[in-house]
């Protein structure tokens, strides 16, 4: 198996069984296939064509899928990485700006030319750390993510596969970067240290010099969440700061890139669903209907998001957000990572996309958004 090689259409299209709308499963290979997380957009050659992280005959590699005629080209050849590393295509992310995408392998942060398939190292991770998200700036300039310190030799560590180690990490307050690396191969950064466990670097879409990252854990006992920072000056500060027993999270930037939204719960242990300016202005927020899981918009008025066993999503009437009407329904067993059904639109916003593994496999699957009041209510 090599980069280059296509295979036909898997897709398969059905009618969702609770809300009828029409859904077409994307891939259909045994194995696991899943989208990018939900923060990282994964569409490329003008919008024409998405990437994918799948596992095709026992190795994990990157692939392309033509949305007009279905064909997927493997991008990448990679080889198994030793532990700790793995390769997950979660984090990855492309360049805005030209068709070339970034990902860890192993140690190393690489580039992979989405025409010719080519592979560059960009930087290479010093020992005694793991990786985090990607992201790249709106400029392209700069691909931005986090490293932390590893602590797998104090308790075990899983994180992809059940949090293992999770609370133990935010406890242990790892030394942790914000770094940012050239696209150019010219090298790369610290741009933020400190001994927090940070994760979830996501990039401004439309401002190069912003991005935030996250303070991670358990939501309610971390010090607050959403930090924003800077990257050519180096200055950090705290977005929507937390106040006492109130948690938010699932941060992410509108498409506008001028506001983040985020969902939680208030003290008075109401959910809630809001957005803000990264310098803390026009703060908005409202109760929200209904636990969820992970949440997407491009813009606030028209939300999606996960939860057992429905892909839901809202409206916003002019006062509250009506909802959750089920757009489809996953059944995902979200048991690891790649299984969670991680939501976004498309940027258009006409679609949906979303990871199941109702078949045995994670596979990538897309919705239309039909009219919102066309959809049942979820029970």
């Amino acid at each position: 198996m090599s980069a280059g090689k296509a295979w036909p259409a898997e897709w398969q299209d059905f009618d969702d069984p609770v809300s009828g709308v029409p859904v077409r499963r994307l891939t259909g290979y045994l194995g696991h296939s899943h989208h990018l997380y939900f923060t990282n957009p994964g569409w490329y050659a003008g919008g024409t064509k998405m990437l994918f992280g799948g596992d095709r005959d026992n190795r994990t590699n990157l692939f392309g899928l033509d949305l007009a005629s279905g064909e997927i080209t493997q991008l990448t050849d990679l080889d198994p990485v030793a532990p700790p590393h793995d390769i997950s295509f979660l984090q990855a992310c492309v360049n805005p700006t030209r068709d070339e995408a970034y990902f860890w392998h192993g140690p190393r942060m690489v580039a992979v030319d989405l025409g010719s398939f080519a592979i560059r190292t960009l930087w290479e991770m010093p020992d005694g750390f793991r990786r985090s998200m990607t992201n790249c700036t709106a400029d392209g300039r700069y691909v931005c993510t986090a490293n932390f310190e590893d602590l797998a030799a104090r308790f075990r560590i899983d994180y992809l596969h059940g949090y293992v180690g999770f609370a133990e990490t935010c406890a242990a307050n790892p030394l942790s970067r914000v770094l940012r690396i050239a696209t150019d191969g010219s090298g790369g950064e610290v741009v933020w240290e400190e001994r927090s466990w940070i994760g979830h670097v996501n990039t401004s879409p439309t401002q190069p010099n912003l991005l935030s990252f996250c303070h991670e854990g358990p939501w309610e006992k971390v010090d607050n969440r959403i930090w924003g920072l800077d990257h050519t000056t180096g200055k950090a500060w705290p977005i929507r700061p937390r106040e006492s027993n109130e948690v938010v999270g699932h941060e992410y930037w509108l498409a506008d890139g001028e506001f983040v939204a985020y969902h939680g719960r208030w003290p008075d242990g109401r959910t809630c669903f809001g957005k803000i300016r990264p310098d803390n202005t026009d703060r908005f927020e409202v109760a929200f209907p209904h636990e969820t899981g992970h949440m997407h918009s491009n813009a606030f008025e028209r939300v999606v998001g996960d939860g057992k066993p429905y892909i839901r999503l809202w409206q916003w009437n002019g006062e509250s957000f009506d909802g959750p009407r089920v757009l489809a329904e996953h059944r995902s067993s979200m048991h690891v990572q790649i299984a969670h059904a991680h939501p976004r639109f498309t940027p258009d916003g006409a679609c949906v996309v979303y990871t199941s593994d109702v078949s045995g496999y994670c596979n990538v699957y897309q919705v239309a958004v039909p009219d919102f009041e066309s959809l049942p209510p979820v029970k």
